[in-house]
């Protein structure tokens, strides 16, 4: 390999690796507007109110409309359950006298599926995802962009290769 080719063929490799990145950032930000989810926001403080009368409602059966059936949360999230309900209400390992107030902090992407008393079916579900920042999406980019850049880089590299062979043997039949 001369010392001349080594030059092209890095900057080929550069080209390729931009090519690369550039297209998965493009694939990735698109797959991330249309998929979008709850993750994608910073971490808070989420309230879920125990309406007054939820005991004896699901003592008999009902559900609470105001209550979703799960909830989803991102990492740092804080849970607050506001028991408005005269009866002393469980979740999970959270117990919330009638009147007062527990808290929940999720430091882990787990789902739960908790033991709870203000649901007729008594369980509880709670998703706790990884919070998608603009750092996690360009990390995607990267981690997809760097391995199809060197693929262009390959196939570019043995198509130029080929091209020239072509090129080289029809100026020797002529």
């Amino acid at each position: 390999m001369s010392v001349r080719v080594l030059p092209k063929i890095l900057i080929r490799v550069g080209i390729s690796l931009i090519m690369g990145v550039l297209l998965a950032w493009i694939f990735n930000e698109l797959s991330y507007q249309f998929l979008k989810t709850d993750a994608a926001r910073e971490p808070r403080i989420i309230t879920l109110t125990i309406p007054p009368g939820t005991g004896s409602r699901v003592s008999q059966g009902d559900n609470e409309p105001s209550l979703p059936e799960g909830m989803g949360f991102v990492i740092g999230d804080t849970l607050i359950i506001d028991n408005q309900d005269d009866v002393n209400h469980q979740l999970g390992p959270v117990f919330i006298p009638a009147g007062a107030r527990a808290k929940m902090d999720f430091k882990t992407a787990e789902k739960f599926s908790y033991e709870c008393s203000f649901v007729p079916d008594n369980t509880f579900g709670l998703d706790v995802q990884e919070p998608v920042t603009a750092q996690t999406r360009l990390l995607g980019a990267i981690f997809a962009g760097v391995p199809m850049g060197a693929l262009i880089a390959l196939y570019s590299t043995l198509l130029g290769s080929k091209a020239s062979r072509e090129g080289t043997s029809d100026q020797r039949a002529s």
